[in-house]
């Protein structure tokens, strides 16, 4: 990071902010072309170790990608609030974002499919306990990322 001034090292700001947000980019290497997907995401922290899962179609490119190319960079951001300022280069903006490497994996089994739509439920729609139909589950692709590294930052 090069503003190490900006470097949030306060685990428990950064827990704040990803419990906060709603949106997770995923960062795919696709033959040399960048390839970024916005997805709705949950997550589980252990030890300060933390894994995000997210869901999809059992097909397309995100989910060939997944298989092909596991290595991916991630970036949530948010809190954003524009300071404005009389000339264009003087206007400058607060926030707060994470970003990182993980490797990915699609998880199998309707059980853990359940348990890791269940972080997803917690952060999207603020509730869990809901029913899953195997029928659905079963054409629904899980993923789960495993960060390797990980930073946040914010002005």
């Amino acid at each position: 990071m090069r503003r190490n001034d900006r470097k949030i090292t306060d685990e428990t700001a950064v827990r704040q902010f990803i419990s906060g947000e709603k949106i997770l980019r995923v960062g795919f290497n696709d033959n040399g072309e960048v390839y970024i997907v916005p997805v709705n995401y949950g997550y589980s922290e252990a030890d300060g170790r933390y894994t995000f899962y997210f869901h999809g179609a059992a097909a397309g490119r995100k989910y060939e990608l997944a298989h092909s190319v596991p290595s991916v960079g991630f970036e949530i951001d948010g809190r954003y609030e524009l300071i404005g300022a009389d000339t264009a280069c003087g206007h400058s903006a607060r926030f707060m974002s994470v970003i990182g490497t993980g490797v990915l994996s699609l998880i199998d089994g309707s059980d853990e499919k359940k348990a890791a739509l269940e972080y997803v439920m917690k952060q999207a729609a603020g509730r869990t306990g809901l029913a899953y139909s195997d029928e659905v589950l079963s054409r629904t692709a899980v993923y789960k990322l495993e960060v390797k590294t990980m930073s946040c930052k914010a002005k």
